[in-house]
C-alpha cells in the first residue's frame, strides 16, 4: 500500500511537472493565432516551428485549446460524494480544546471526531485511506488554547496549514437558551475575497469540507478574507417580518484562520513537494495581500 501510494504521487508530480512545457507551447500558439488574425507576419522565433504548431492548432478543439492545470486533480472527483471527515487533536489535548473540537463536529456535517491517544499521523492517515474518509482535520493547541488547524486532502494531499487565532468557543459567545441547539442541515457557504490564484486555491481546500445543501437550509457558514486572515462565522437566519426580513443570529463557535503552508501531499509525508508557504520576513510582506485584495 505504501509503494503504491509513493507511485501515484509521484506519477501526479510528473505531470504537474509537465504544465511548464505545455504553458510554453501555449504560448507560442497563441503568438501565431494572434499573428494570423491580425494580418502580421510570424514572430522570428517560431518560423521553424511554424508548420508542426499550425497542425496542432488545426486539430485542437476548445477542451484540448487551453492547457489545463493538474493542480486541482485531487478535487476532480470531489462533487461525486459527500465529504466524510475525520477531526482528531494533538496528543493529551486540555479540556478547552476537547471542547472546541466537539463543536467542530457540528460544524462540519458528516464528521467523526476521534480520541487521537497513542496514534501516529501515518497510521491514522492510513486508517482513513482504506475507509474512504475524503479529509482530516487536525486541531492544535498551545497551553490550552487552540492554535493551529490542519486539513489534509485525501487519498494524496494536499495539506494546508492554518494558524487558529482569537478563538471563541460556542457556549463563550451568548447564553444557551439564546444560542439553541446546533441545527445538523448541511449549510450554505459564503466565501469572500479569494480573488488570488492563491485565495482560489484556498477556498477549494475550505469548500470542499462541506457537502452541497438544499435550497431551504437556513444555516449559514462564512469564509471571509481580510488582509489574508480568514475569518470564520456560524449562523442561522429568520425570515420573521416577510422575504424582505432577515434576522441572522450567531450560533458559534467563531475563530480567525492565517493559512501558512500548502503541500503536496498528505500530512503524513514528509518528503511532500512544498506549493507555498507565508515568508512574513520578508521587506514586502506587509505590502502583499496573497489570498485576496
Amino acid at each position: 500500500m505504501l509503494r503504491r501510494n509513493v507511485r501515484l504521487r509521484r506519477e501526479y508530480l510528473y505531470r504537474k511537472n509537465l504544465e511548464g512545457r505545455e504553458r510554453l507551447l501555449y504560448e507560442k500558439k497563441r503568438k501565431i493565432k494572434q499573428a494570423l488574425e491580425e494580418g502580421k507576419p510570424i514572430p522570428t522565433e517560431l518560423r521553424n516551428e511554424e508548420a508542426a504548431l499550425r497542425q496542432e492548432i488545426d486539430l485542437e478543439d476548445e477542451y484540448t485549446a487551453v492547457p489545463r492545470s493538474t493542480i486541482d486533480d485531487e478535487y476532480a472527483n470531489a462533487t461525486e460524494r459527500d465529504p466524510k471527515i475525520l477531526l482528531t487533536t494533538s496528543r493529551d489535548p486540555s479540556a478547552p480544546l476537547t471542547q472546541f473540537v466537539k463543536e467542530l463536529k457540528f460544524v462540519f456535517p458528516n464528521t467523526q471526531r476521534m480520541n487521537r491517544g497513542g496514534q501516529v499521523i501515518s497510521e491514522i492517515i492510513e486508517t482513513c485511506r482504506a475507509h474512504d474518509f475524503t479529509d482530516v482535520i487536525l486541531v492544535h493547541e498551545h497551553r490550552g488554547v487552540p492554535d493551529g488547524l490542519v486539513i489534509s486532502h485525501l487519498p494524496f494531499g494536499p495539506t494546508a496549514y492554518f494558524g487558529l487565532l482569537n478563538v471563541v468557543a460556542r457556549h463563550d459567545i451568548k447564553d444557551k437558551k439564546a444560542i439553541g441547539t446546533m441545527p445538523e442541515a448541511y449549510p450554505h457557504l459564503i466565501l469572500d475575497n479569494f480573488s488570488t490564484k492563491l485565495g482560489e486555491r484556498t477556498a477549494n481546500i475550505l469548500k470542499h469540507l462541506l457537502p452541497v445543501p438544499k435550497p431551504d437550509t437556513k444555516r449559514i457558514i462564512t469564509f471571509a478574507n481580510q488582509s489574508d486572515y480568514i475569518s470564520f462565522r456560524h449562523h442561522l437566519y429568520e425570515k420573521r417580518g416577510g422575504p424582505k426580513s432577515i434576522e441572522l443570529k450567531e450560533i458559534g463557535p467563531r475563530f480567525e484562520l492565517r493559512l501558512y503552508q500548502i503541500k503536496l501531499g498528505t500530512m503524513d509525508q514528509d518528503e511532500a513537494q512544498t506549493e507555498w508557504v507565508l515568508r512574513p520576513y520578508m521587506n514586502t510582506s506587509k505590502k502583499r495581500k496573497m489570498i485576496g485584495d
